[in-house]
């Protein structure tokens, strides 16, 4: 089937970029529940996950800036397509995979939503290396005998209290002069 853009059950991280070729009161239509999805071919769709803007809303940024920058797409992406993303103009339509709510979907747009582009958004890297520093293995703390400790403590508590005490002092005696 031609003009089918099939998206996978489960899909998550991926961004689909079309063009609207239509007036912009056409465009702004779009965004009525239920609009988009019938002109997509589709029963619902999340339009929290759905974007519709004219591509003169972003200025100095630009459609490469916002994909990259605002939606997280690589820029090792975005470089093959650099020259089709600057030549856009007009209104254009982002569509997130959780906008299908993890469900196999055929969208069927109209002829006017054209597909540019289908982007993957960043993904942590959540294998982590295991830490190798002599101060995170096991017990590796330096180790003093109970009477060293014991030691130790009293001394960093008496001169706690002899700091303490002159301060208190020193607050009695600015007091009384």
């Amino acid at each position: 089937m031609e003009g089918v853009i099939y998206i996978p059950a489960g899909e998550r991280g991926v961004i689909r970029l079309f063009a609207l070729g239509m007036r912009p009161e056409q465009a702004a239509f779009l965004k009525e529940p239920g609009a988009l999805a019938q002109v997509l071919g589709i029963e619902a769709l999340d339009m929290e996950q759905v974007e519709i803007f004219p591509v003169s809303d972003l200025e100095d940024i630009g459609l490469t800036g916002y994909l990259t920058e605002g939606c997280g797409v690589p820029r090792t992406q975005i470089e093959e397509d650099r020259e089709m993303l600057q030549a856009l103009e007009g209104h254009v339509l982002l569509i997130r995979s959780r906008a299908f709510g993890g469900e196999e979907t055929r969208l069927t747009p109209a002829d006017q939503i054209v597909l540019k582009g289908t982007y993957g958004e960043r993904r942590t890297n959540w294998n982590a290396a295991p830490e190798t520093a002599e101060s995170a293995k096991p017990y590796s703390a330096p180790k003093l005998s109970p009477r060293e400790a014991r030691s130790q403590a009293r001394r960093i508590g008496a001169t706690l209290f002899a700091i303490v005490m002159a301060l208190i002092a020193l607050a009695v005696w600015a007091l009384v002069f």
